[in-house]
């Protein structure tokens, strides 16, 4: 199992590198070159969220003593993912050269208010886009405390099947010794009777003589 997730590893970490240099770039682009690298990276992104999900199902069926390294390497695989995605939103409302021709114009003279508004929207989108972040990071720590907690339940259903199984070999052990006492017991019974029938018969020949 673990060649499985290890081969998924790296094909993330290849296809992450791509889309961390393409974003890089779009800004700096020209706009048909940059609706075609945009709309690659979003291809891409997917194909990233999907690699994750396989990762994800890899680790679940990890038996839970053995778990707890690769949950914390998919904690940091779906951090970096979430940065990435942010960075993506980030560089397709950056000022690009088409936004600002646009907005200025080839001789330069726009109206203040178009580049206030278009401030002001480019802060709404990052607040937004951060709040999706906390969002985000609350539902994996959730998630994170689901599996714990699964977890910590799994291991203590196997202590109780172990100490349920102790208890019942403790129990016949103590009904074999129970038997054995009690076969002890009756022949030490005997034995005293039989040493007392000897005693009577002893004293009765004594009286005789």
């Amino acid at each position: 199992m673990s060649s499985d997730f290890e081969g998924y590893e790296q094909d993330f970490a290849v296809l992450t590198a791509e889309i961390t240099n393409k974003i890089a770039r779009v800004p700096r682009l020209p706009p048909d070159e940059k609706k075609q690298v945009v709309a690659n990276v979003e291809k891409q992104l997917e194909e990233a969220k999907e690699l994750l999900e396989q990762m994800d199902l890899e680790v679940r069926e990890i038996p839970p003593q053995s778990r707890g390294m690769y949950s914390n390497r998919m904690r940091s695989y779906k951090q970096e993912m979430g940065k990435l995605e942010t960075d993506f939103k980030r560089s397709r409302i950056a000022y690009s050269d088409e936004v600002r021709n646009e907005l200025l114009g080839d001789d330069g003279n726009s109206s203040e208010n178009q580049l206030i508004k278009l401030r002001e929207e480019r802060a709404h989108l990052l607040d937004n886009t951060e709040r999706l972040e906390r969002s985000s990071r609350r539902l994996e720590a959730g998630y994170q405390i689901a599996v714990e907690t699964e977890q910590i339940g799994q291991e203590m259903l196997e202590n109780l099947s172990h100490d349920r199984e102790k208890i019942q070999r403790a129990r016949e052990r103590l009904r074999e010794t129970d038997a054995n006492l009690g076969k002890s017991s009756r022949v030490l019974t005997g034995m005293l009777r039989r040493r007392s029938l000897q005693d009577q018969v002893h004293s009765t020949l004594k009286k005789s003589t």
